[in-house]
């Protein structure tokens, strides 16, 4: 892993691929969409995990100071000014960060796909009213907070305009259900006092 981030700086990490065919893109569209529609037989293995999400940003140092500064973050492993991966607990990491098609760039523009946001599971409540204060105190305004039933979350944007979800789970016998037996997940407003109380 680490040859191919060294061989992405400096050089665009697109740089000796040929463009791909839209045509042919458009040709597959209709298999595809067949297969994705499809009852799928065989489910993905349970232990199955989101292990990172990586981030284009335009100010790498700005970054930082934003999801280690601000929300805790360790700093695992640098690449100069184009590129770093953050973690918690030790992990190798959760986040990457890179500037290499993005430097000085802005946000995409309303309208546009891609990323809503990064959601980061915290363990506990207290750890989720910790993570509040940390923002109150850096004064990181939110989108919104949110009771789901299964989930406490708070919104907010990073220094780059990306969508990021800070949330901690309900156990899942707690998590509302309907007469089926299906998840029944919904949005109350979330009381951000009596949360921060929860604060360590």
């Amino acid at each position: 892993m680490a040859a191919e981030f060294t061989r992405r700086i400096g050089q665009p990490p697109d740089a000796g691929r040929p463009a791909p065919d839209p045509r042919f893109a458009f040709r597959r569209a209709p298999r595809m969409v067949a297969i994705m529609t499809s009852t799928n037989p065989a489910p993905i293995d349970p232990g199955v995990r989101i292990g990172h999400v990586h981030l284009k940003v335009a100010d790498l140092a700005r970054s930082l100071a934003f999801y280690c500064g601000v929300l805790g973050f360790e700093l695992m492993q640098r690449f100069g000014p184009q590129a770093a991966f953050v973690a918690a607990g030790g992990y190798h990491h959760h986040l990457g960060l890179n500037t290499w098609e993005s430097a000085g760039g802005a946000p995409p523009p309303a309208g546009s796909t891609g990323l809503y946001h990064v959601a980061i599971l915290y363990p506990t409540r207290a750890a989720l009213a910790d993570a509040l204060r940390r923002l109150r105190r850096a004064g990181v305004p939110l989108d919104g907070a949110a009771d789901h039933g299964v989930s406490e979350a708070l919104y907010l944007r990073d220094p780059d305009g990306n969508g990021v979800e800070l949330y901690r789970d309900r156990r899942r016998e707690e998590w509302p259900r309907s007469a089926d037996g299906r998840v029944a997940m919904f949005t109350h407003p979330l009381d951000l006092d009596e949360l921060l109380s929860a604060a360590p």
